[in-house]
């Protein structure tokens, strides 16, 4: 187990030393609805990779992707989740300047503080996997404005696991 540990903290200094990766490119505040007819707000950072993964010959479309990292207050249910997800944006259309329609997908870790909500739904564990499916616009600024679905569930490793979902709308500031 320790040799985990310090597998893991060796991995996490490198990722953290990498400068280009780690700048901050954008604040996000959201609001949404849960599975379980409650409110959840969440204000996130996000963290751009340092270049595009793959641009096609026309340009037309781009593939690239950031780190974001999340506080969420899940109204109602009396807890609150720490998430860290690697996302991958498709966007189309030239970057001209306007404004390009892009969709998203990651998967990440996220740590809610209590696993029972509020008598409603028992999420077997702390840990649970965070996917993420995503549709918006971004603006000339590097703003964006869009629709996220999200998809809380520990796969499996405890039980029970009833999971948790959210959909949220989003408004994204350029840094």
């Amino acid at each position: 187990m320790r040799n985990k540990g310090l597998m893991l903290g060796g991995m996490l200094s490198v990722m953290a030393f990498s400068s280009p990766v780690w700048a901050l490119d954008g604040l996000t505040l959201e609001a949404g609805r849960t599975s379980e007819s409650t409110d959840a707000y969440r204000l996130s950072a996000q963290f751009e990779f340092a270049s595009d993964m793959w641009r096609s010959d026309s340009g037309a479309l781009a593939l690239d992707g950031y780190w974001d990292a999340g506080f969420t207050h899940w109204s109602g249910l009396d807890t609150d989740t720490v998430s860290l997800t690697p996302m991958f944006r498709l966007q189309f259309g030239p970057d001209n300047g306007g404004t390009t329609p892009f969709v998203e997908a990651g998967i990440g870790a996220a740590v809610f503080t209590e696993t029972n909500l509020d008598d409603r739904r028992d999420l077997g564990s702390k840990f649970q996997f965070e996917d993420r499916l995503g549709a918006g616009l971004r603006f000339a600024s590097g703003s964006e404005l869009g629709l996220r679905y999200y998809h809380y569930s520990n796969a499996g490793i405890k039980q029970p696991n009833q999971g948790i979902n959210k959909t949220a709308l989003y408004y994204r500031f350029a840094i």
